[in-house]
């Protein structure tokens, strides 16, 4: 330990150093580049995984989206081209017979598929919006963020068939002065007065969401347009542990049971899984750390060998000097503990630099990303990881050190002062 903190010790490492300066420095950005490498890399893909957890952060991750459509095969005496509706009665039967769902909610919709949307009126002022029928439960699934003094639907307004909704923010600014609570206020639907009981903050928990959407209980929509049993889809989430695309497969074959539809005819239900979507950006972004992982490796690996070889060229140069600090009674120990502590001097500079430069281009990044319409935020390596590779880098530091020591030790005095 005495020996690291010796004066004598550290000038004859810059010493050696500075015979070298030119291969040094190139040997040092090698080791710097490859550290650099895999904190942008890895910081990049982290900011990938960070944009689209916040922007799933408001829906189930293993979300399902089914509706129906028409078969394309007969089946049971049924001719092909039978167009098909969803029941609420669905819903029942598939959260009996797929274990795998968590949640489901039928939910009707106007104006949002096409079709004429609803008139939101209120005063003199007007204008066209979408209406989706909602049970309480899509709460669960789909987190609705709703500005203070207001709610959501709940079970009440659903049993009793309330006329009652919650608006969104557009909406509100349309149809309300400036300095007006909509809260406990009424507006007019096609027709039919709804109190606002809350104010939604526009989340994208849904591929089709707006700020303009406007949320009333399903039996109410039932009622205000008639629909009886229909459901136009159902919102389904699975649990966190269950294979999404295996509870996709498993809820097409129970309507297709339900609805008489041929088991082999995959034009009948339409489905998007979010689910799914979601664990293959995962898988990328885990991919993409990986190879940053391997490609920074490689990168450090190939940068410490030549220190290495910087090393062993300096003993070289060193043969007579190295001879004498032997006869005059320096160690093995001492020798080799001088050329290893060299490389690790250098791998470990090496890499500080490199985690700055990293941590650097990244919070550039930030900077460049904050605000864009892109699911990409904060782009960071945790600290773990960025001490694991400084470690690693020492480790190796420390390896390849070894070679050089070891020919620096075994210099014999005589040998060395025989060297011009």
């Amino acid at each position: 330990m005495r020996f690291l903190f010796d004066k004598n010790t550290w000038q004859e490492i810059f010493g050696s150093i500075g015979k070298n300066k030119t291969r040094t420095i190139i040997t040092v950005i090698g080791v710097l580049w490859g550290i650099f490498i895999y904190i942008v890399l890895a910081g990049a893909s982290k900011g990938l995984d960070n944009g689209f957890e916040r922007n799933f952060e408001t829906v189930a991750k293993n979300s399902i989206f089914t509706w129906s459509q028409s078969t394309s095969m007969p089946y049971a005496g049924y001719k092909t081209g039978r167009r098909l509706n969803l029941k609420v009665q669905d819903a029942v039967t598939l959260q009996n017979r797929v274990p795998e769902i968590q949640y489901i909610a039928p939910v009707n919709t106007k104006g949002v598929f096409g079709g004429q949307a609803a008139l939101g009126v209120r005063g003199l002022k007007s204008n066209s919006y979408p209406v989706y029928g909602y049970f309480p439960v899509i709460a669960k699934m789909a987190t609705q963020r709703i500005y203070d003094n207001g709610r959501f639907i709940n079970d009440e307004d659903e049993e009793q068939a309330r006329k009652v909704c919650v608006i969104g923010e557009r909406t509100e600014q349309e149809l309300f002065d400036k300095d007006e609570d909509p809260i406990g206020a009424y507006v007019r639907l096609d027709g039919i007065y709804f109190q606002v009981v809350g104010v939604a903050k526009l989340t994208q928990n849904t591929p089709f969401a707006t700020d303009g959407d406007i949320f009333i209980p399903f039996s109410t929509f039932k009622k205000l347009y008639n629909t009886g049993d229909n459901a136009q889809y159902f919102t389904i989430a699975a649990y966190d542990d269950a294979d999404v695309v295996q509870v996709e497969k498993d809820i097409k074959s129970v309507l297709k049971s339900i609805h008489n539809v041929h088991p082999d005819d995959e034009r009948a239900f339409g489905a998007f899984n979010l689910g799914e979507i979601f664990s293959k950006i995962m898988g990328f972004a885990n991919g993409l750390t990986f190879v940053s992982l391997i490609v920074g490796l490689a990168t450090i690996l190939a940068g410490v060998i030549g220190i290495g070889n910087i090393l062993l060229i300096s003993v070289k140069e060193r043969t007579k000097e190295l001879g004498i600090r032997r006869a005059l009674g320096a160690t093995p120990r001492e020798v080799r503990s001088l050329i290893i502590l060299e490389s690790v001097f250098l791998t470990t500079i090496a890499g500080i630099i490199g985690i700055i430069m990293g941590a650097g281009v990244l919070s550039l990044i930030n900077s460049w990303t904050e605000g864009i319409d892109f699911p990409y935020t904060n782009p960071t390596v945790p600290i773990p990881l960025v001490i694991g590779a400084l470690l690693v880098m020492v480790i190796l530091g420390t390896l390849i050190g070894l070679i050089p020591a070891q020919r620096a030790v075994s210099i014999k005095p005589i040998d060395a002062l025989r060297e011009e």
